[in-house]
């Protein structure tokens, strides 16, 4: 209470509570596996539209 009272009694809890919570760690490989797999399948989905496009004699959208 002293150290309220020495602040103007300013209701930060955040200055008298420690409110710091661990962050989960990331697993770095994983999400480049992830990356990489999106990739694989973007360029897969890519390749099926230009195949349709192409059988419709239309432009493809990239």
């Amino acid at each position: 209470m002293d150290e309220v009272a020495k602040n103007d009694y300013n209701l930060n809890i955040s200055r008298y509570v420690d409110t710091f919570e661990e962050e989960e760690p990331v697993d770095l490989d994983q999400v480049a596996a992830d990356l990489q797999s999106l990739q694989k399948d973007l360029s897969e989905t890519n390749a099926m539209i230009a195949d349709f496009c192409q059988q419709l004699n239309l432009k493809t959208p990239f």
